[in-house]
């Protein structure tokens, strides 16, 4: 089982966020079960959940883990391929966003279309590099950090622009025979406030319940410190 994939295709997208089907994701990740098994789980009769497990079989959301005999029954014991799914912005190509059709830094809107970006084309290295059966040369840095006002995360930021911007100038060779683009993506955004029980449905991640939080990555990772993941290129 994988610890997460990207989900590409929209029919596999719609089959995914399907409530019934979802949960039944959530139960096959955590461990493998027949249609039997999980019906009590979901409330539903066995053959509604079978129904529903070979719908998640077919866009390879779901695989046979094994059987059992149970009685005179053969029982089909199922999992999940992964861990958890991401959807990429690929599974609405028409109308997934573009960060070329506008550029502002300042935007939350635009680094929400960069990452969108992000996931799109990670999604797609992965899919083929399995395809490939070789690893994906991938890095990311994330971290966080409390300012003591907006002056020092304006200053925090030109910093962090010059500093990136002058390692760009350093190491990019534009004429290298055989040379690879690697694309960066820096942001800084503030860090979401936890929900409770009592300010669940109202918290938006913004004003007094929000954090700063840097993330500078070409990949993706989350950790209270920095976490660094490398790998050899395909």
């Amino acid at each position: 089982m994988l610890d997460v994939t990207v989900i590409e295709d929209p029919a596999a997208a719609e089959v995914s966020l399907a409530p019934v089907r979802a949960r039944l994701l959530a139960e096959l990740a955590a461990e493998p079960a027949s249609a039997a098994m999980l019906a009590p789980r979901v409330g539903l009769a066995r053959q509604k959940v079978n129904y529903h497990l070979k719908a998640l079989e077919r866009h390879g959301l779901v695989e046979l883990a094994g059987e059992r005999r149970k009685g005179n029954v053969t029982e089909r014991l199922m999992r999940a391929t992964a861990a958890s799914y991401v959807i990429s912005p690929a599974a609405l190509a028409a109308v997934e966003p573009d960060p070329a059709r506008f550029r502002d830094q300042l935007s939350a809107r635009w680094l929400l279309a960069v990452a969108a970006r992000l996931v799109r084309d990670v999604g797609t290295l992965i899919t083929g590099a399995a395809k490939a059966r070789q690893r994906l040369a991938t890095f990311a840095l994330d971290g966080e950090v409390r300012f003591a006002s907006a002056a020092e995360r304006a200053a925090f930021v030109e910093e962090l622009t010059n500093g990136v911007s002058a390692l760009i100038a350093k190491y990019h060779d534009e004429s290298a025979e055989g040379g690879r683009p690697h694309r960066i993506v820096v942001a800084v955004h503030p860090k979401v406030k936890p929900k409770t029980e009592t300010d669940a449905g109202s918290d938006t991640g913004t004003g007094a319940g929000a954090e700063d939080r840097p993330g500078i990555a070409s990949g993706a990772a989350e950790s209270g410190t920095p976490d660094v993941h490398t790998a050899p290129e395909e």
